[in-house]
């Protein structure tokens, strides 16, 4: 049987150089990453939303087919974390998310135009910053001001600094913030950086119909099997197949925070699959 280099390397040694070389990758990303204008409007704005849900409630909705099952008409007044293409729903619900969050590649590169149109604040990933220049006649660049481009820098998104190693939770997400292969994990430490107390999972499946390498480039050959929606990633959509084992790194850390800060996360996901927050039916949350 072949053996990869990966599989040859402990477990641990593999990890610390892995870590070690996207440190020394990630080092001339940092001054746009904290000094861009664009990332300079977002911190301040991250700012603000410090603690501005202190002691209050969250949903944080997955995409996952059990959405399908849950009476999401109670979600209306409820504070909530949306994700990648959930605003497919918002038609049917009548309502949108409060927030949306938006960490793959794939996804902006491919639905820019959607996530551009919603009006709602968005979190996105840094690094796919790019995609939104398009928009503006006369992108900032990283001497101008930020006074002088108020009009612009508005209407963005609000970009945070993810990475995809270096497992960590933030508590405050102004600096980095570590993906854990699914954007659920941000909204995780988004909804703990507003002070939210109790965040609520909802259409976290973790169980998905496709199988196959972690985090591999895959276009779908049809209807969507793995989402709320079969034209979530409909035929011709490309997109990564899920990294499990680590998004589970992440929710133990998740857990982890959250219950030192004497707050929770519990998981009302009808017949999810995950393990890592206590459960609790949904219908008894109202």
């Amino acid at each position: 049987m072949k053996q990869t280099l990966k599989s040859l390397i402990p477990q641990s040694l593999w990890r610390f150089t892995r870590d070690a070389y996207d440190s020394l990758r990630r080092v001339p990303e940092l001054p746009a990453a904290y000094l861009h204008p664009w990332r300079r409007e977002s911190i301040r704005r991250l700012a603000e939303m410090k603690n501005i849900h202190k002691e209050k409630r969250a949903f944080i909705i997955g995409n996952g087919p059990s959405l399908k099952q849950t009476d999401t008409s109670k979600l209306k007044n409820e504070i909530t974390f949306g994700m990648n293409r959930i605003y497919l729903a918002f038609p049917e619900w009548g309502f949108t998310t409060s927030y949306l969050c938006v960490t793959n590649d794939l996804v902006v590169e491919q639905f820019v135009n959607d996530i551009s149109a919603l009006t709602i604040p968005k979190f996105i990933a840094w690094r796919s910053r790019q995609h939104f220049k398009s928009q503006f006649s006369n992108p900032p660049i990283l001497e101008r001001s930020v006074s002088s481009l108020q009009s612009p820098i508005s209407s963005l998104p609000t970009f945070i600094y993810t990475t995809y190693t270096g497992p960590r939770f933030a508590r405050d997400v102004r600096g980095r913030v570590w993906e854990g292969a699914t954007v659920t994990n941000l909204a995780l430490q988004l909804a703990f950086h507003m002070g939210i107390e109790k965040a609520i999972l909802i259409g976290v499946d973790h169980n998905f119909a496709d199988k196959g390498d972690a985090n591999k480039t895959v276009v779908s050959q049809g209807d969507d099997p793995n989402h709320f929606m079969p034209n979530y990633f409909g035929k011709g959509v490309k997109w990564q197949l899920p990294d499990l084992d680590t998004s589970e790194i992440g929710y133990a850390l998740a857990h982890d925070a959250y219950r030192k800060a004497g707050r929770e996360v519990v998981d009302a996901t009808v017949g999810g699959k995950l393990t890592i927050f206590p459960k609790v039916e949904y219908d008894s949350l109202f």
